[in-house]
C-alpha cells in the first residue's frame, strides 16, 4: 500500500467529523499526480517551506524596523510562532495539523518589508489597493514559480481569509490559523515592547492581566485552553466572552501605545520615504525591474508589477536598493 494512503485512512479514523481530509481536498488549480509519500496538505507545507518568499520572511519587519537586539521577532519568526500555536490547538480538537500548518506558514508570504508601515503605503499608492493576504495568495499563486505554488483549495482559502477583516475561512483549521495569528502577535509584540522599553508591566490593563496572566507564557497559555475549550467538538472555532473581550483590549492598547506610538510613527516616516522612492523610480523606470518581474509587465500592467517587486522586498535589500539608486558612491 502507499504510504500516503495509509496516512489518509489514519486520518479518517482519529481526525474529528469536523476536520477537512486531506484525501477529500476540492482540488489544486492545476492537475497535479500525487505523491506516494504525502499528502496533498503535507505537500503544501513542505512547498511553501521551500519557496523563496518564506526565506525572505526572517528579514522583514514584524513591528519594530532595522531593531539593534538580536531577540526581537521578524516576519519568519512570528510565522512559527503562529505554527506552533495553531498546531497545539489543532492537535487538541483533532483537526487536519498539516492542513493547519500549511496555512500558518503561508498566511504572510505577501507581507511588504517594513511591516504594516509598506502595507499602508502600497494600499495609498495603488489603483487597486493593497492587503497582505490578498498579495499572499497572489505569491502563491503567480508569483513563485512558473504557475505559482498549485496549492490546494484549502490552503489558498486558509491563507487569503487569515486576518479578521476577511470572510471566516471554510475551514476549522483555517479558523484555527486566525486565532493563532492574533495570539501570537498579541503576545510577542507586549515581549518585544517590554524588551525596547516602550512599555512596562505596569503599563498594560490591570484588568486584562487578572484574566489572561502577567507573564508571557501564562497569557499564550490562557488564550489556547480557552480556545480549546471553546471549541471542542463544535463546528466553529471561538474563545469565550471574558477571554476575548481581555484580548480586544490588549490589542487596543498595543495599538494606541506601541504600534500608532511615537517610536513608530518617527520610523514610519523614514520607512515611507524610502518607499516612496523606490516605487516612483521603478514606475518611471520599469526597464530597470528584474528579468522576471520586466516578463510580467504585458500580462499584469506596470503598476501591479512595480507592486509586486515592492512587496516582495525585504527591509535590509530595499534600504540597499535606496542607497544604490540615490546616495552618491565615491570615485
Amino acid at each position: 500500500m502507499i504510504i500516503r494512503q495509509r496516512i489518509e485512512e489514519l486520518e479518517e479514523k482519529v481526525l474529528s467529523p469536523y476536520a477537512c481530509l486531506s484525501s477529500r481536498t476540492r482540488g489544486r488549480r492545476y492537475p497535479l499526480e500525487k505523491c506516494q509519500i504525502r499528502t496533498e496538505f503535507q505537500r503544501d507545507r513542505d512547498r511553501i517551506l521551500h519557496c523563496k518568499s518564506f526565506r525572505r520572511l526572517k528579514h522583514k519587519t514584524q513591528v519594530f524596523i532595522a531593531p539593534e537586539g538580536d531577540h526581537y521577532r521578524t516576519r519568519l519568526t512570528h510565522t512559527l510562532e503562529v505554527a506552533q500555536i495553531a498546531r497545539t490547538i489543532s492537535r487538541a480538537l483533532r483537526l487536519n495539523e498539516d492542513l493547519t500548518e500549511a496555512i500558518a506558514l503561508g498566511h504572510d508570504l505577501g507581507h511588504t518589508p517594513f511591516g504594516h508601515i509598506g502595507e499602508r503605503f502600497l494600499d495609498s499608492v495603488t489603483s487597486t489597493g493593497f492587503k497582505h493576504n490578498l498579495h499572499s495568495l497572489r505569491v502563491v499563486d503567480v508569483l513563485e514559480g512558473q504557475e505559482g505554488l498549485n496549492l490546494t483549495w484549502e490552503v489558498r482559502d486558509g491563507i487569503v481569509n487569515h486576518t479578521m477583516s476577511s470572510k471566516p475561512p471554510a475551514t476549522l483549521e483555517g479558523q484555527v490559523v486566525r486565532i493563532s495569528d492574533r495570539i501570537a502577535y498579541i503576545n510577542h509584540d507586549i515581549d518585544d515592547a517590554l524588551r525596547a522599553g516602550i512599555i512596562t508591566m505596569d503599563d498594560l490593563p490591570k484588568d486584562c492581566i487578572e484574566v489572561l496572566g502577567r507573564t508571557h507564557g501564562e497569557r499564550i497559555n490562557t488564550m489556547i485552553l480557552d480556545v480549546i475549550e471553546n471549541s471542542m467538538d463544535r463546528p466553529s472555532i471561538s474563545m469565550s466572552e471574558e477571554v476575548s473581550q481581555a484580548t480586544k483590549k490588549l490589542r487596543s492598547f498595543m495599538f494606541e501605545k506601541v504600534y500608532m506610538g511615537f517610536v513608530a510613527k518617527k520610523q514610519e516616516e523614514k520607512a515611507r520615504y524610502v518607499l516612496e522612492n523606490l516605487y516612483d523610480y521603478f514606475m518611471k523606470h520599469p526597464d530597470a525591474l528584474p528579468s522576471e518581474y520586466r516578463s510580467h509587465l504585458e500580462v499584469y500592467g506596470v503598476e501591479q508589477v512595480v507592486c509586486d517587486y515592492i512587496a516582495g522586498m525585504t527591509d535590509r535589500y530595499a534600504l540597499k536598493m535606496f542607497y544604490n539608486l540615490f546616495i552618491p558612491s565615491g570615485c
